[in-house]
């Protein structure tokens, strides 16, 4: 039962220790991000384990952390608050042309990572950017000036 209640315990903090240590996709992630990300699972993996190295003991562990995951999941579906919590909400990085440098600085987001993504969507020039987000998984949106219909 020791182990169950570790492997609990051990996945809610790494999901914790995700959401505290920010939200980037893989491609902007620094190698030291990765290396987080390994080594806090390596060792809430040696914790959770312990001494005891049984097949039984890995099996309750992995159903664990699943049934945690699944019990998760649904709670950020069935509750916007909890979802909020966990995944956080869309940040404005960039409005109108101006900057959100606080907000920018927080999420450790370079204004090269968002000039990165608009080159992604085909964009040449800041001009063709009206709003940049950083979503709730850490991807960044870019939006479009609408243009004029022009012509009806």
């Amino acid at each position: 039962m020791a182990a169950v209640i570790r492997a609990f315990i051990g996945y809610c903090f790494l999901v914790f220790i995700m959401r505290v240590a920010g939200r980037r996709p893989g491609k902007q992630m620094t190698p030291m991000e990765f290396v987080l990300i390994f080594f806090s699972g390596g060792l809430t993996l040696t914790t959770m384990v312990a001494d005891d190295r049984s097949l039984t003991n890995a099996f309750c562990q992995i159903l664990t952390v699943a049934l945690t995951h699944y019990a998760i999941a649904w709670l950020r579906q069935v509750s916007p608050a909890f979802g909020r919590l966990v995944d956080g909400t869309p940040l404005i990085l960039m409005a109108n042309g101006e900057w959100h440098a606080e907000t920018m600085g927080k999420m450790r987001i370079e204004e090269e990572d968002v000039l990165a993504m608009a080159r992604d969507k085909g964009l040449t020039s800041m001009k063709d950017v009206q709003y940049a987000f950083l979503e709730r998984n850490g991807e960044i949106s870019i939006i479009q000036p609408e243009k004029d219909g022009g012509g009806d």
